[in-house]
C-alpha cells in the first residue's frame, strides 16, 4: 500500500492524498475497520452510514473483507434515490452488491427506500428507526458531486435550509431537488456532523477542482457558499478528506 500522505491541514479539514485510488480504499478501509472495531469493543455495537455513486466500489470491497465483528455492525445509507433496489441507481443496491458480501454480509443493513409507501412516509418511518439507534454513528463517509453537494443538500433543494439547521430534531427528510434527478431521502447536517469519524471520500480532478472552489467561497465570501462547505464549516471537528487522482 502506498504511504497515505497528509498534504492540508485546516481548520475544517485534513487533506489525505494518494498516489492512486487502490491504495485510497485500502487506506480508508483500514481506517474505518480499526474506528468500528474499536465500537464494538467499547459498546458491544458499531453504526456506519456510507454514500452510494460510483466512487466508493472498490472501497466496499475492501471493506466487506476487513476482519471485523460484522454481526454487530448496522450499516445504513447517508442518502438514496427513491427508487427500488432493482433501479441500477439505487444505492441500497451498489451496498448490497459491493459491501455487503464476503464478511461484511452477517451485517446489518438498514435501507431507506421503502416499497409501498410515498416519499414522506419512508422518510418518517425511516426518522424513527434512525432516531431508535444507538447514535451518534461512528462513522459516516461522504461524497460529492460536481455541483458541490454531499449527502442529497443539493443547492437548488427545496429543504436545504432545514437539511443545514444545525438544530434539526429529524434524523432523516425527503428531498426534492431538480438537478437530483428524482425523489431523495437523505441524513440531516446534525446527524452527519455528530459522527465520531466523519470522512469526505473525492477522487479525480475534477472533484479537486469543485472541492477547492467550495472552500474559496466558503474563505472568502465571493461566490455561493456549496453545501459541502456549509457541512465541513459546521462539523465540531476536522473532516478526513481523501482524494487520490
Amino acid at each position: 500500500m502506498a504511504r497515505e500522505q497528509l498534504s492540508a491541514m485546516t481548520e475544517s479539514f485534513h487533506w489525505n492524498e494518494f498516489a492512486d485510488r487502490e491504495a485510497l480504499a485500502e487506506a480508508l478501509a483500514g481506517r474505518i475497520a480499526g474506528l468500528l472495531s474499536a465500537a464494538v469493543e467499547r459498546r458491544g455495537t458499531a453504526l456506519l452510514a456510507v454514500s452510494g455513486g460510483t466512487t466508493p466500489a472498490r472501497l466496499f470491497e475492501v471493506l466487506s473483507n476487513q476482519p471485523i465483528a460484522w454481526d454487530r455492525v448496522t450499516v445504513t445509507l447517508v442518502d438514496e434515490r427513491f427508487v427500488p433496489p432493482s433501479s441500477p441507481r439505487s444505492n441500497a443496491a451498489l451496498v448490497t452488491a459491493k459491501l455487503l458480501q464476503g464478511r461484511a454480509a452477517a451485517a446489518r443493513f438498514l435501507p431507506l427506500f421503502r416499497r409501498g409507501e410515498t416519499l414522506d412516509e419512508a422518510a418518517a418511518d425511516g426518522d424513527r428507526e434512525i432516531a431508535a439507534l444507538p447514535l451518534p454513528f461512528d462513522v459516516v463517509i461522504l461524497g460529492m458531486g460536481g455541483d458541490g453537494h454531499t449527502a442529497s443538500f443539493f443547492p437548488d433543494a427545496l429543504e436545504l435550509p432545514a437539511l443545514l439547521d444545525p438544530e434539526n430534531s429529524l434524523a432523516l427528510m425527503p428531498v426534492h431537488a431538480d438537478s437530483a434527478g428524482e425523489p431523495r431521502l437523505t441524513l440531516t447536517l446534525p446527524r452527519i456532523v455528530a459522527a465520531g469519524f466523519l470522512a469526505l471520500h473525492i477522487e479525480g480532478d475534477e472533484k479537486r477542482a469543485t472541492f477547492d472552489k467550495a472552500m474559496s467561497n466558503g474563505a472568502t465570501g465571493k461566490g455561493p457558499q456549496l453545501p459541502i462547505h456549509a457541512v465541513l464549516d459546521a462539523s465540531p471537528r476536522p473532516v478526513e478528506v481523501y482524494w487520490a487522482p
